[in-house]
């Protein structure tokens, strides 16, 4: 078959998917998925609303049906769908009944392969149940993580000969690859949904697949490791991405200059700054000196530290404790963040340690925790977690700027958001 675009709506908001469906559809999309996140917030009427609206393209109920196969098939068909998908994962008994169920209600039945551990065989083994299409996919959390799914795409492409389809984080540069891989199907989600104009993002995604060739934009870009993300993404992106948690209490920053780097850890007495300016020799280009100093004391950083750090290119320092020379560190664009600032200075006693776990804002940080502090405050992300939080921070960044296009369109962000419908139940 001729490779087709399948647009994936995961919104929670059935005015805002609709929105991003006529844009997409107007761009070249050919089917439309109804997504799982916005069937259970809106249930099959979702299916309804957008099978009125588009009757000339193919809808699919994404179900991810686990269980009870013939009764979720036959509400999603009966509701509109054309395509209802059912999980690999789920027994064969019930991808059976689906595969009898949309022979009943004449719609076909796609199997998402997402989260099985061995995709080649199951694949084969779906194919011989009946199964229309088969779905390749890497869902939202596991590409946080960094997971690629056209690797899988093209071991399974060599196995089975019914349509595949692929999801993961397809966009205008991964398209063209996903189809050359065997794709017939490319499903796409955020490079759309996020996009600030989803008819032209469409367009270009539409372009690849028919070129077979990547299509370069300025919205698409690879990263070569958390720091390059962290740099674009604020520290307000950052918070929202790790559940609103990670950000130092009582922290602030004196120069409004942003800082990104890996941490060195100082844990010093109140007003000894001994250590904090010891560690300036043992940071590399590019760290973020973090000082706990007790939250009190005399300062133990100044204008003569900064310029050191400076000269060597550390990235900024965040202290637990008391700074001074603010004037001249602002003059230096030095990222400098603090909980304090007095005039005097402490004593070079020479109390602490280097590079060691330590408590800064009420937050722990250990060496080689991702610092990234702006006009906002200063957030720590663990070294284990920065792929992910580096990626889930992007996410949320590129969400944000949809959202803005659709405020910029004579609306509020209540109107867009629906606050009132979201409000918890009381």
């Amino acid at each position: 078959m001729k490779p087709v675009l399948q647009l994936a709506l995961d919104f929670l908001d059935m005015k805002r998917a609709i929105a991003v469906a006529k844009e997409s559809v107007a761009g070249g999309a050919d089917w439309i998925e109804i997504g799982t996140p916005l069937i259970k917030s809106e249930g099959l009427n979702s299916v309804r609303t957008i099978r009125k609206l588009f009757p000339k393209n193919k809808i699919v109920a994404d179900m991810k049906s686990m269980d009870t196969g013939r009764y979720e098939v036959e509400s999603a068909a009966k509701a509109g769908a054309d395509i209802v998908i059912v999980l690999g994962v789920a027994d064969n008994s019930t991808i059976k009944e689906a595969v009898e169920a949309g022979k009943n209600y004449g719609c076909e039945i796609m199997v998402d392969l997402m989260n099985v551990d061995d995709m080649s065989e199951r694949a084969k083994g779906i194919e011989e149940i009946g199964a229309d299409y088969i779905c390749v996919h890497v869902g939202i959390d596991q590409q946080m993580m960094g997971i690629n799914p056209i690797a899988e795409l093209k071991n399974i492409s060599n196995i089975v000969k019914i349509p595949l389809a692929i999801a993961g984080g397809i966009n205008s540069e991964t398209a063209a690859e996903a189809v050359n891989a065997g794709a017939s199907i490319v499903i796409v989600g955020g490079a759309i949904t996020k996009a600030e104009n989803a008819k032209k993002a469409t367009g270009v995604i539409k372009k690849a697949m028919w070129v077979r060739k990547p299509v370069k934009t300025k919205f698409y870009k690879k990263y070569k490791n958390p720091g390059e993300i962290f740099r674009i993404v604020s520290t307000a992106n950052i918070s929202d991405a790790m559940h609103r948690s990670g950000s130092m209490e009582g922290i602030r920053s004196l120069s409004g200059t942003k800082a990104v780097g890996k941490a060195i850890t100082v844990r010093t007495y109140p007003g000894d700054w001994a250590k904090p300016v010891e560690a300036i020799d043992i940071a590399e280009k590019g760290n973020v000196i973090v000082i706990d100093a007790g939250g009190t004391g005399n300062a133990v950083w100044g204008e003569l530290a900064s310029i050191s750090s400076k000269q060597k290119g550390i990235g900024g320092v965040v202290i637990d404790g008391a700074i001074r020379d603010t004037e001249e560190i602002k003059r230096l664009k030095f990222p400098a963040f603090s909980r304090d600032i007095k005039s005097a200075a402490g004593e070079p006693k020479g109390l602490g340690e280097i590079d060691i776990p330590v408590k800064c804002g009420g937050i722990l940080v250990k060496p080689g925790d991702w610092i990234i502090g702006d006009s906002d405050g200063v957030v720590v992300v663990p070294k284990e977690n920065a792929i992910e939080i580096s990626n889930r921070a992007l996410d949320v960044y590129e969400k944000e700027n949809r959202v803005r296009e659709e405020i910029k369109r004579k609306s509020t962000l209540s109107q867009v958001m629906e606050i009132k419908k979201w409000e918890k139940a009381r």
